[in-house]
């Protein structure tokens, strides 16, 4: 599967042995700016049988910047919460071996903002 196209929750669920728990605007992520970026989302995934789940992603350790005095975004981030209640940080690229009841939550980064922020 692919993040690049956005499956949708119905297909991703139709394809694979998973259930979407969320897929939801990640609020407060976007630069600050005259025009602020764009808010990343979160998705999080439980997986109905034991699988083996991979990420390829950025900027998760340098946020993406604002230009023309704009603001930077949140960074990305990722973890995995284990059905116990245990929750591991993951890096930005990582495989992981998954066990049904597991659910991974990606929150992706926001877009940095364009220009001075005006007062409000």
């Amino acid at each position: 599967m692919t993040n690049s196209r956005l499956t949708d929750p119905e297909i991703l669920e139709r394809r694979f042995p998973v259930r979407v728990e969320a897929f939801e605007v990640r609020h407060g992520s976007a630069g600050a700016g005259e025009h602020t970026g764009g808010d990343g989302v979160v998705r999080k995934i439980r997986f109905l049988e034991p699988m083996t789940a991979a990420l390829l992603s950025t900027r998760r350790e340098y946020a993406p910047q604002g230009i023309a005095g704009g603001g930077a975004a949140q960074p990305g981030a990722q973890r995995l919460i284990l059905a116990s209640g245990t929750v591991k940080e993951l890096p930005g690229c990582f495989s992981v071996d998954v066990a049904a009841g597991d659910v991974i939550e990606i929150a992706t980064p926001g877009g940095g903002g364009f220009g001075e922020p005006r007062p409000r």
